[in-house]
């Protein structure tokens, strides 16, 4: 037997740091599983893709004690009902272009990007846009000609020409619409949407 203490060994410890490594290993595993089915599409949190056919409002839930996305009822975008199918391939279609254009080098998406243009979590209940009648066709008007059509609200930092075809419009509104009903858990605080249904 040694006259060291068997706690204060190298052995022991060696030990300790393999089978903690270990079990995080498996943890963290077990965390990518379940973080990857939190936020598929189609979950509490995260809605399906076809809620792009519904109205979105973001109202204040007392239980929750912050605003949460609550969808309404049935209000297509564009004024065509899509199927799943149809509704995955146009928002993703949208997130594809905000990612190839490089949005989140100015803009702030679901709490990640830059800070130097609005956030565009809600983007789609932003009251800048007027009123819910007129919204789509702002929207579009501004992402095809957005110097033509620039919303500076006094900073003078206007948005550049980015080139976007009909349908990759389409598709960035779209992927607007739906990611405006992604649970945030509040986000971003003090958030006040574009009156939803006439109101």
């Amino acid at each position: 037997m040694s006259d060291g203490v068997w706690w204060a060994s190298q052995d022991f410890w060696r030990k300790c740091a393999i089978f903690v490594t270990a079990g995080m290993f498996l943890v963290l595993i077990l965390l990518t599983f379940h973080s990857l089915a939190a936020i598929t599409a189609g979950q509490d949190r995260v809605p399906a893709y076809s809620v792009i056919n519904h109205r979105i409002d973001y109202v204040f839930d007392e239980e929750r004690n912050m605003k949460v996305p609550v969808i309404g009822e049935e209000a297509p975008l564009f004024g065509e009902v899509l199927s799943e199918e149809e509704a995955r391939a146009l928002v993703d279609l949208g997130k594809l272009t905000v990612q190839a254009k490089n949005c989140m080098n100015c803009h702030t998406l679901l709490g990640n990007g830059a800070y130097y243009a609005p956030d565009l979590t809600k983007a789609w209940l932003d009251p800048g846009w007027g009123n819910e009648q007129a919204r789509e066709l702002l929207m579009t008007m501004f992402l095809k000609d957005p110097k033509t059509n620039a919303r500076t609200y006094g900073t003078n930092r206007r948005m550049p020409d980015l080139g976007v075809t009909d349908e990759e419009v389409r598709g960035i509104i779209a992927f607007l619409k739906w990611m405006s009903a992604v649970d945030t858990n509040g986000f971003p605080q003090g958030f006040e949407p574009l009156p939803q249904g006439g109101a």
